[in-house]
């Protein structure tokens, strides 16, 4: 199967029947990206940055959501003239509530991909079935190894030499969607969480600003587990 434009992914399961994904990107207009985020916005910045810097990216960011306010990724959004929005777990009557009214928020800049990156909250039901296959995300640990929230305290107390990162698109599991691409870092024999997560996170950014301009500029395609990108 011929990979397809930009950001639009195939995806095939295991029978070798192909479900492709809602509409198709014209081959030269440039991907539309949500980044979702809950604190600092270091990877966010990583892709404003990359995408100011290189006219080639082949994306760009058309708004930032949070589930919070008062948070720093939201400023650098504001900063950086982006449009965003907030979309918060309280202001609803249920989590199924609160998921119904973050695709809405989403929807509404029609992303071709929607970047989590470093947001804290799992999404539902209505969030993957508007933009399942499109949502990526981060995790600082060699998957399927040492899933969930602590991956790097659980690398450590291991006693694991290598662990890394990973950039995946998200499904209905704990970090369980197909792997996009991984990095390895080393663990040093003096090694504490923190100092681990740092230069994990190092390795991380450019990771996930490398994915998805690939993403963006090359298309791929969802095969069962595997995610194909145009060589």
């Amino acid at each position: 199967m011929a990979a397809r434009t930009p950001a639009r992914p195939d995806r095939t399961d295991g029978s070798g029947s192909s479900d492709p994904a809602d509409g198709s990107a014209a081959p030269d207009r440039t991907a539309r990206l949500v980044v979702l985020v809950s604190g600092s916005g270091t990877n966010l910045q990583a892709l404003i940055d990359a995408i100011a810097a290189d006219p080639d990216y082949g994306a760009r960011i058309v708004a930032v959501g949070a589930d919070r306010d008062g948070i720093a990724g939201l400023e650098r959004a504001e900063r950086a003239g982006i449009p965003t929005f907030v979309v918060r777990v309280k202001d609803h009557a249920d989590r199924a509530g609160w998921d119904e009214a973050l695709t809405r928020a989403t929807a509404a800049f029609a992303p071709d991909l929607v970047v989590s990156a470093g947001f804290m909250k799992i999404v539902g039901a209505a969030f993957l079935a508007r933009f399942g296959g499109r949502l990526v995300n981060t995790h600082p640990a060699l998957l399927p190894s040492f899933p969930g929230a602590h991956g790097v305290r659980d690398a450590l107390a291991y006693g694991v030499k290598v662990t890394g990162c990973t950039v995946h698109f998200v499904d209905d599991g704990v970090d369980s969607g197909p792997v996009i691409a991984q990095s390895v870092v080393e663990v040093r024999e003096d090694d504490t969480e923190d100092a681990l997560h740092e230069r994990i996170k190092d390795v991380e950014r450019r990771l996930l600003v490398d994915v998805v301009g690939r993403l963006s500029r090359d298309g791929y395609r969802i095969e069962g587990r595997k995610v194909r990108i145009p060589a």
